[in-house]
């Protein structure tokens, strides 16, 4: 949500940053890091800490539930699997979903695998399985997919109520689900079962609309939703996902990714300095 945060409650502001769930990362991890390290320095280990978390290294070598916790830990970890894979894409290799499984489980060892057979349901809608893909079609549908799981789910129930409105000689209506997406989270359903002949682009705008009005989970921009919506008059469940994941406005918005064009052209030195303190948690200790 795009709220002003001048115009929050120094409370509403905290919870919009998710401000207590690092706070408590941050100390278990310093109770953690202790045991042993007896020395070491706790206003330098929580300083490294949210270093860390500013520049967007935080997610490194964590476990899922951390991961996905929070927008910013999401965001941050596309963009480090960008980072320590991109010679992928430089040298023009082509993976299958097992593999890209792999190379994601390096970065979190439990990391789903059914987000990645989604992924590429995006780009081949179907599971496709040992279909090969780019690094760059790989990864930018898997922003999406994974920046953005709670919204997908939100808005496969809306077109598969729209598809079986449809059904009906009246008009389609959309009533909102009483699921939220974390209920619906804890069991995904296959995105390839959604019917392929479309629906109406202005019902389910407004559909998606009223979902995402009070939202708490992230969303594309409406600005990005309306343009793709209104560029054709029905739109399949993949022709949707694909718009998402090709347009430059929503990886502006998750601020994270560079343009297509520029994916290569970035340095490393950042990142292989955080993978360094990762592998060596020396910082934050006392000396003295």
């Amino acid at each position: 949500m795009n709220v002003d945060r001048f115009s929050m409650s120094a409370e509403e502001y905290l919870a919009s940053q998710h401000v207590l769930h690092y706070l408590a990362d941050a100390v278990s991890q310093l109770m953690e890091h202790k045991e042993d390290n007896p020395k070491v320095n706790p206003a330098r280990f929580l300083q490294d800490y949210f270093v860390s978390v500013q520049q967007g290294n935080h997610t490194l070598f964590r476990e899922y539930d951390f991961v996905q916790a929070t927008p910013h830990n999401r965001a941050s970890f596309v963009r480090i699997f960008w980072k320590c894979f991109r010679h992928i894409g430089e040298n023009g290799d082509l993976l299958n979903v097992r593999e890209y499984h792999s190379l994601l489980c390096l970065l979190c060892p439990d990391f789903p695998f059914h987000l990645v057979q989604q992924t590429a349901r995006i780009i081949f809608m179907e599971d496709a399985m040992d279909s090969l893909t780019s690094f760059a079609d790989f990864l930018y549908a898997f922003q999406v997919q994974f920046y953005y799981e709670d919204f997908l789910q939100v808005c496969f129930s809306i077109y598969n109520r729209l598809i079986s409105s449809a059904q009906s000689p009246r008009e389609a209506v959309y009533i909102p689900s009483e699921t939220s997406p974390r209920q619906e989270k804890k069991q995904p359903r296959p995105l390839d079962q959604a019917a392929p002949e479309g629906v109406d682009c202005r019902l389910f705008l407004e559909a998606v609309a009223k979902e995402c009005s009070d939202a708490a989970y992230s969303h594309p921009p409406m600005a990005c939703l309306r343009e793709l919506l209104n560029s054709a008059p029905r739109v399949s469940f993949y022709g949707f996902l694909m718009g998402l994941a090709k347009s430059q406005v929503i990886n502006d918005a998750i601020e994270m990714l560079p343009a297509k064009g520029s994916l290569y052209e970035e340095s490393d030195q950042d990142l292989t300095s955080a993978v360094a303190k990762v592998r060596l948690p020396s910082s934050g200790t006392d000396d003295r």
